[in-house]
């Protein structure tokens, strides 16, 4: 399994497990992480988006719904990165 190393707005760190397929956002709601997701993680906000400071080649590509959000790299939609193994997310304020 998976560990996410979230990194929190006050600077403090969380590691949870998830399982490899599932979005930085569902492995956040399943341990208790706070990441907002206004519409419900269907990618039409950005109140989800996270910045993938280790990792990221450990994530799925950036998709079309990410671009025209206009997300830019270093950062991702949670609801839109699959993750594929470790990483390290920092939390960013909506």
């Amino acid at each position: 399994m998976p560990t996410i190393t979230f990194i929190h707005l006050d600077g403090h760190t969380q590691k949870v497990q998830g399982a490899a397929g599932e979005t930085i956002l569902k492995i956040a709601m399943d341990n208790g992480v706070p990441m907002e997701h206004a519409c419900g993680g269907n990618g039409f906000c950005n109140t989800c988006a996270c910045e993938v400071t280790e990792g990221k080649e450990r994530l799925s590509a950036r998709n079309d719904q990410e671009e025209g959000m206009g997300i830019t790299e270093p950062q991702r939609l949670g609801c839109q990165a699959v993750v594929q193994g470790d990483a390290t997310v920092k939390l960013l304020e909506v």
